[in-house]
């Protein structure tokens, strides 16, 4: 034991910390919260941020921190030590090509989705969505399917956050119908949205899940109003999706995702 604590970094241990403490909580926190959280003193806290800050991981205004998209590099590493991308990618590829149609994968990041793959043959909407976009949870199919694996605490910290904004007309932002439309996605292990980011654009997404039975990525699809309506969307795009999804869960030790067909098999 004495050895193993001779090895042990507390400095590393408390900067991790730090970082750990923005998950869930909104995007800028003060030094008397995240010591609160920590179990910091706050000029430890104030050390570590300015470390941080100085390595591009943090940034400070009005005596408040922020974690900058740097810290994605970190998430990019247990991703890749999973083997994550390497196994979806094959899968994604095939599926894209099956229908025709772009297929996304991406992660929860506060109140954000976040791209860690993207499969798209050509180019079909005004959105740039590249590895590393950040697109609002609450909008999106995938940001809905993430937000479900939250625990009540976590789903609890996250609806008592900072307003969602409208990005449409049909953008839910509502605490209460946003709560109900995340339970319905609990309960059948899928969503679809009908241009509630952009106007003209529809998507689907399911979750791919761990060996813990954790909800790790959403792998999506988008199409336009105009070749995809809501039928065609369910019908014939989500059944495709959701085994494309199965098969990457199985093939990181996830086994059987937790899903419910739209037309299950008689």
């Amino acid at each position: 034991m004495a050895d193993e604590r001779r090895d042990h970094l507390q400095t590393l241990e408390r900067g991790l910390s730090v970082i750990a403490a923005f998950s869930g909580r909104g995007p800028r926190l003060g030094l008397g919260e995240l010591a609160a959280l920590t179990g910091l003193t706050k000029p430890t806290v104030r050390r570590i941020l300015l470390t941080l800050e100085h390595l591009g991981y943090a940034r400070g205004e009005d005596n408040l921190y922020a974690l900058t998209p740097k810290v994605l590099a970190l998430g990019y590493a247990y991703l890749s030590s999973v083997r994550l991308t390497d196994v979806a990618r094959p899968i994604m590829e095939s599926l894209t090509d099956e229908l025709g149609i772009g297929t996304s994968l991406a992660a929860l990041d506060g109140a954000d989705v976040v791209y860690v793959d993207r499969v798209q043959r050509q180019r079909v909407t005004s959105i740039n969505l590249a590895v590393g976009t950040r697109l609002p949870a609450h909008a999106t199919s995938m940001g809905h399917v993430l937000l479900a694996d939250l625990t009540p605490a976590e789903l609890e910290q996250y609806l008592a956050g900072p307003p969602r904004a409208a990005l449409t007309d049909r953008t839910v932002t509502e605490t209460e119908p946003l709560r109900a439309r995340l339970e319905l996605v609990r309960q059948r292990g899928w969503d679809t949205v009908d241009q509630e980011l952009e106007i003209g654009r529809r998507s689907a997404a399911t979750p791919v899940v761990d060996g813990d039975g954790r909800v790790v990525a959403a792998l999506a699809l988008s199409c336009g109003t105009v070749e995809c309506s809501m039928d065609r969307l369910v019908d014939e795009l989500l059944p495709p999706l959701l085994r494309a999804a199965r098969r990457i869960s199985e093939a990181i030790g996830g086994g059987r995702t937790p899903l419910t067909d739209p037309h299950p098999p008689a």
